[in-house]
């Protein structure tokens, strides 16, 4: 696919994503495509103001070929459901296309993509944000952080705050819902998930002031 802008493609943008979509389906960019069962690309409406960049699909979303629809997804809703947030106006994507893993047995584990693989699909990720052209993105994760800013960042030194990104739009960093599985301690948990959902009704402001 050619690159082109939102504006140029005038009232075929859905066709210029179906393309797109079409074409990350024969990816071949980095090797995650040798093991993983198909692409995970995003979904949502393409005239959302609010775009989430998670950190790649899990077992699930590589099963399913949808994006987060497994236990970190679960999390995701109930988080956004109370953070006032309708799932159906967001546009949901990943920084990495491809389910990385490792095989336990039957199990497949999950493996954080490496800079490498986060910049192959770079092109990609660019892609949906031109046609899609969010006023606000969110990173949830460091990984999804990285592909969105463009470089290595941590949460703690990049949570709760604005970053302006280069295509004029603005930024926002939080935790990835999988990371609220990973904590065993119930009060935690509850804090945690606290924190997360207050990051979401922030977002949800920002995108009032700026949509």
């Amino acid at each position: 696919m050619i690159a082109a802008s939102r504006e140029s493609l005038g009232a075929n943008v859905a066709g210029a994503w179906e393309a797109l979509r079409a074409e990350t389906m024969s990816c071949t960019r980095c090797p995650l495509y040798k093991d993983a069962t198909q692409t995970v690309f995003g979904e949502g409406p393409l005239n959302a103001k609010l775009m989430f960049v998670g950190e790649q699909p899990g077992d699930q979303e590589d099963l399913q070929g949808k994006p987060f629809v497994g236990p970190a997804g679960h999390i995701f809703d109930e988080a956004l459901e109370k953070a006032g947030v309708d799932r159906a106006r967001v546009y949901v994507t990943n920084a990495v296309k491809h389910f990385k893993y490792e095989q336990r047995g039957k199990r497949r584990i999950h493996s954080k993509p490496n800079a490498g693989e986060i910049k192959a699909c770079r092109w990609w990720y660019a892609q949906e944000r031109e046609l899609i052209r969010p006023a606000v993105t969110v990173a949830l994760g460091a990984t999804a952080a990285r592909q969105m800013l463009g470089k290595a960042v941590t949460i703690s030194g990049t949570r709760g705050q604005a970053h302006a990104l280069e295509d004029g739009g603005e930024g926002w960093v939080t935790i990835h819902p999988s990371f609220l599985l990973r904590i065993h301690d119930q009060p935690d948990a509850e804090a945690e998930l606290g924190k997360f959902i207050e990051d979401l009704k922030r977002v949800k402001e920002r995108v009032e002031v700026l949509a």
